[in-house]
């Protein structure tokens, strides 16, 4: 299956709120094991399926906007 889209979320801005995990509904989203500067474990996208279908959930209700999402279009 060709990936439809994905996201990406800057690690330094993001506050580890879980906001974005929480309303993810293919559960690709989850907190890194590493710390950004500011103390916080970020989220990340865990996406090894290309799961992602760019809904834009995470990016609607992200308080910090540090995600982007991409959709890629069908050839």
């Amino acid at each position: 299956m060709a990936r439809k889209a994905y996201i990406e979320i800057d690690p330094e801005r993001c506050k580890g709120c879980g906001l974005c995990v929480n309303v993810c509904p293919q559960k690709i989203i989850k907190f890194s094991k590493e710390f950004n500067a500011k103390g916080y474990h970020p989220a990340q996208q865990i996406d090894p399926d290309e799961k992602c279908i760019g809904c834009g959930f995470c990016y609607m209700n992200c308080p910090d906007t540090c995600i982007t999402v991409y959709r890629i279009p069908k050839e």
